[in-house]
Formats: structure tokens, sequence, C-alpha cells
């Protein structure tokens, strides 16, 4: 009677470890979509440049629930990883552990290590990941011993409190066949659930976006003289001014023609797309010059953001406040090609650990393309 309750509790653990990894896969799917979807965004800028490449290790500590089939209780343990981050995506990491729980056969321990093979839907302060591994364990049950080998499948996460320092936890599904070495009499075939609990300590500084490059300001011009003035400010003389009439705070080349324009300030509702009044006054005068100008340069119309919230909220932000700004500007008669391309909080131009840091990253701008 005792066998068939033992067989029918290690069935029902069977069941629950493996819904448990199903149901986690399920719900961290719109996750992998969502980082698709993040990856896809970026496609058209080198993020390569971008990812997190550094070495790490990882202590964890081990509660290890022991499948039926085992007659043992449940128990503890550790271990240490050592891993490197491949690339947005994948980890790879070589973890050794050691792990004991009382039995009716006397007390077990496990002494193994696995290779693993991390997914990391999204690189984020919070980032999910899916987890498989394989490797070796020595099982001792009292004196008899045997070497098998183990996989394991599972879901965890990891949250950034530094960029030297992040919390990990997983929690595991695994499999261990020890091959006839008859650590327990009649029974070769086991499985657990096991909860790693930890830290990931990466070694050196973590990767940053480079600083962007600013075309260059042109040169100061020679006071004008009251034949050669600059009427539209732009610091180019009329005498050399290609492009009379820029419009106020556009950043020019050496023949006076715009390359650049950055709108500051609080031109869009809070986590809106809608313009302010402000913002609309400033664009009804920049559609003014733009349809006065008689090269229709294309122009790209970039959104940017704070690092305020999460990569992916920020993305689709400056994305949409990126085409309001263009849908204003035709809605104005504006005839140039306009793209509107969100970077989030990709390209910073200062510091987001202060107030006017985070107030300067949000901003729109429209870059002229030769």
């Amino acid at each position: 009677m005792k066998s068939k309750h033992i067989d029918k509790d290690n069935i029902m653990l069977e069941k629950i470890l493996l819904t448990l990894v199903s149901l986690a896969g399920i719900a961290l799917l719109p996750m992998a979509q969502a980082g698709d979807r993040f990856h896809d965004d970026l496609s058209s800028y080198d993020n390569r440049r971008f990812d997190d490449d550094r070495w790490y290790v990882a202590p964890f500590g081990t509660f290890i629930k022991s499948g039926g089939d085992r007659h043992a209780k449940d128990g503890w343990g550790g271990g240490m990883g050592i891993g490197k981050m491949l690339d947005r995506h994948f980890n790879v990491e070589m973890k050794g552990f050691y792990q004991e729980f009382g039995g009716d056969n006397g007390p077990w321990s496990f002494a193994g290590g696995t290779v693993d093979l991390q997914y990391y839907f999204i690189r984020d302060r919070f980032s999910p990941y899916a987890v498989i591994g394989g490797g070796a364990m020595n099982s001792c049950a009292s004196a008899n011993c045997g070497i098998g080998a183990i996989g394991e499948a599972g879901a965890g996460f990891t949250y950034e409190v530094h960029d030297n320092f992040l919390l990990r936890s997983d929690v595991r599904y695994r499999y261990n066949n020890n091959f006839n070495a008859h650590v327990q009499p009649g029974k070769d075939e086991f499985h657990d659930m096991v909860v790693n609990v930890g830290f990931v300590i990466p070694f050196g500084d973590k990767p940053r976006p480079p600083a962007r490059t600013e075309p260059p300001v042109a040169a100061a011009a020679p006071a004008p003289s009251r034949v050669d003035r600059d009427s539209d400010g732009d610091g180019v003389l009329d005498s050399v001014d290609q492009c009379p009439g820029t419009m106020r705070g556009a950043r020019v080349d050496n023949t006076g023609c715009p390359v650049r324009l950055v709108l500051k300030g609080q031109h869009f509702q809070k986590n809106s797309a809608a313009l302010t009044l402000n913002a609309k006054i400033i664009l009804d005068d920049t559609a003014k010059s733009l349809i006065a100008d008689p090269q229709k340069n294309d122009i790209e119309v970039q959104g940017h953001t704070s690092s305020e919230g999460s990569s992916a909220y920020n993305m689709k932000l400056s994305q949409r406040r990126a085409q309001s700004v263009v849908d204003y500007l035709q809605s104005k008669g504006v005839t140039n090609k306009l793209m509107a391309r969100g970077y989030g909080e990709s390209q910073p131009i200062a510091d987001n650990r202060t107030a006017q840091g985070r107030a300067a990253n949000r901003r729109v701008e429209l870059i002229w393309i030769e």
C-alpha cells in the first residue's frame, strides 16, 4: 500500500512540475514578442555596440522539492555560477552546486554541475528569462553513491539594483537519471523541483551608448556691415547664405542651410503625444520656413525621452511623439518627406540622474538628410 501511495505522489509531482514549466512558458510568451518588437524598432540603429558582454559570478542558495520517488524530504543547498552575457538576449553559464536532505534510506546528498543557456526576453531593470541546462551529478543515499546525468528547464528573472549587482531567482524542473547506479534500489530516474535565489555580480563597467557627434557649428561670421547683414540670425551673412529665412534655433552649416533643429521644453502633455500650445506655435514657424525653402530635403523627425519608465514604454512613446510632429507639419502644408522615428531613452544628451538632465533628454529633433 505504501508503494502505491508513493507512486501516486510521484506522478502528481511530475504533473505539477510539468504544468509549472508550461505555464511559465505561456506567461512569458508575450514578453518574448514584446522583446522582438523592441528589437525590430531599433533595427535601423546599430545597437550591437550597446550589448552588455561582461563576465560575471552568481552565488545562489537552493530549495529542492524532492520527488516522491526518492522517499525523501525537502532540502537545501547552494552553489556558484560563472557566466558571460553574449548579447541582448543570451547568457551562457557554468555552475556547480551541493544539496542535501533526509530520507527513508538515510540522508541524501548531491554534488554536481551544469552548463546553462539563458534567454532574456527583454533587458531592463526587471528582466525575465527562460533557462535550459544539462550536466552531471553525483548522488548519495546513505552510503550508496553513483554519478548520473541531469537536465533542467525553467524560468526566472533578474532585478538590477546597481550596474554591478543584480538579484536573481528561478524555478526549474530537474530530471535525473543514474544509469543503473542503484543509489536507490529499484529506481534510477527521479524528478525534482529546484528553486534558486541569489545574485549576479558582473565584472567591469556596464557599456553605455557612445556620445553623439554633433555637426560642426558654423564659423562665426564677421560683423555685418550696412550692406551685408544676417537677416535670419543664423550666423551666416546674407551674401553667402544659400538658405535665407532659416527658422529660429536651427543649427546650420557654413552655407546657412539647416542641418538640425532641436525642439526643447514642454512640448507634449505628460505621458502623451498630444502637442502643447507652445509646441504648436514653434511648429507653425517651422512649417512656414520649410514651405518657403526651395530645397525640399528629406527630414527625419526623431523622438527622444528620459530614462523614467521602462525602455519598451519609452520607445513606443518617443515613436508616437515623433509621429505627432510629422502629422502636424504635414497638416500645415509641409511637402518635405518627413520620417518619424522613436529612439526612446537610447540617446541621452544630458545626465538622467538630475531633473534638468531628464528635461533636456525629453526632446524632438528634426534632422535634414542630404
